[in-house]
């Protein structure tokens, strides 16, 4: 398992953002060298975990408990051949491009040390926005993307320190409940009747999904 690429990106103006400046960091390039990660701090006030990455929505990305968003290469080739067209490193906005790692079927809660120092959590999977979907380029990429449910993960910095591409990446703690990146996003957009069982990774979570999941079996039961 091996980090391939760590990507940022800068404030770029554009037609399909929401942002009220119309600018979005989703265009993020792979970087040379080493690269700090840490903690950014609360969502709506700070935005991404890498130095010098952008985060220009802040009311939807960023904060700690999305402070890095990571996607597999293997996901990214599996695209290129259902769409039949090629995507770099960075291609779907994601700050870490790994190889020989499942990140969409990642368990939340489960900790992942890359290089020598830094050791990230998994909180969430990634739900498709317009903004994702301008970039790409692809018409209903936001359906299509729920539908295949390859999400990535957004993680948590639990101890900060550079990273850089090629670093290895160590799965140093593996949670004994079976709720996945996937799992998390399927249950928090198409399949709502998952939430309760969301509740087995407990405070991991992302605290968005975690709400939504007790919310749930309060009305609902569970």
């Amino acid at each position: 398992m091996r980090l391939l690429s760590v990507n940022v990106g800068r404030p770029k103006a554009v037609p399909y953002t929401d942002q009220p400046e119309g600018l979005t960091g989703i265009d993020k390039r792979p970087v040379e060298g080493p690269v700090r990660v840490a903690a950014p701090g609360p969502k709506g006030v700070a935005g991404s975990g890498l130095a010098g990455d952008a985060v220009c929505h802040l009311r939807h990305h960023g904060g700690d408990d999305q402070a890095v968003y990571a996607v597999a290469r293997e996901d990214l080739d599996d695209w290129e051949r259902e769409l039949g067209r090629t995507f770099a490193d960075g291609a779907f906005g994601e700050n870490l491009t790994t190889t020989g790692l499942d990140v969409s079927g990642a368990r939340i809660g489960e900790r992942w040390r890359i290089g020598p120092q830094v050791v990230l959590e998994v909180t969430s999977g990634r739900i498709p926005c317009r903004t994702f979907q301008g970039h790409v380029g692809e018409k209903g990429w936001v359906r299509r993307f729920t539908q295949k449910a390859a999400t990535g993960a957004y993680l948590r910095v639990i101890v900060p320190g550079e990273i850089r591409a090629g670093d290895a990446i160590e799965i140093v703690h593996l949670p004994e409940h079976e709720v996945t990146a996937r799992m998390e996003f399927q249950a928090t957009t198409t399949h709502r009747e998952l939430l309760p069982q969301l509740l087995a990774a407990g405070k991991a979570l992302h605290p968005e999904a975690l709400a939504a999941a007790r919310n749930y079996v309060e009305k609902h039961g569970g």
